[in-house]
């Protein structure tokens, strides 16, 4: 059984859908603090050449909150500015009337819990991209909440029989591969090789939403890219 824990992010990068790819279960670390100016609720695409930040709004988030606890406030003339931002910068892409249905049905959810919009935007991005993994939310696991970092990763881990966990190359300095071991299980980590693909006409920009990936490239191309890492 291999196993990927991470916190819930809106329209992540190419890398969080290839861990999601790796792995049997896939769990959406919801229990934990909400972090302000991260990733949970906000992520780049492309406009006029040049990666752009967008934001979900929320209502009064904090990180004396968990995410779970946290709810959008995401109004329907904001959801249409949003799609209209996307169609500016997307409707020529070759692949924009194939996924903006997607897009617009996320978008458009009425889902005020962050957690579970977040959850039902991976499951249509997972369907989209014939990823079959399965999704859980650490909230919803029996374990001790009094656990930590590492510690509580372990616990999730050793509740699901997992044989292997997989983590981002960015919690290398966050956990011990001895440790793991020594529980019986695999500590590896992704890292995504260098994907490059044609944006337009403009010179390349990197680590962009998945948004901007599923707007230039097809189907096919794309799952070709979510084997594109190694293990380490």
């Amino acid at each position: 059984m291999k196993i990927g824990i991470m916190q819930p992010y809106f329209f992540p990068y190419i890398g969080y859908w290839q861990l999601i790819n790796a792995v049997d279960k896939f769990v959406i670390y919801d229990d934990v603090n909400f972090i302000m100016r991260g990733y949970i609720n906000r992520n780049s695409i492309l406009i006029n050449g040049n990666a752009h930040k967008f934001s979900i709004p929320l209502e009064k988030p904090s990180q004396n909150k968990l995410i779970n606890e946290t709810k959008l406030n995401f109004s329907d003339s904001e959801k249409k500015d949003f799609l209209k931002t996307l169609e500016l910068s997307y409707k020529k892409a070759p692949y924009y009337k194939e996924v903006s249905p997607i897009i617009n049905e996320i978008i458009f959810n009425n889902e005020k819990d962050l957690t579970l919009s977040i959850k039902f935007s991976i499951e249509r991005i997972n369907q989209y991209l014939d990823i079959k993994t399965a999704l859980l939310l650490s909230s919803d696991i029996n374990k001790d909440n009094s656990l930590k970092g590492q510690d509580k990763i372990l616990e999730i881990c050793k509740l699901l029989n997992a044989q292997q966990y997989i983590n981002p190359i960015g919690g290398v300095d966050l956990y011990d591969k001895v440790k793991f071991a020594d529980n019986n299980i695999k500590l590896n980590f992704i890292k995504t090789k260098n994907i490059v693909y044609k944006q337009f006409n403009n010179e390349f920009v990197p680590n962009l939403s998945i948004i901007d990936v599923i707007m230039f490239n097809s189907k096919d191309a794309v799952k070709e890219m979510l084997g594109e890492y190694e293990l380490i």
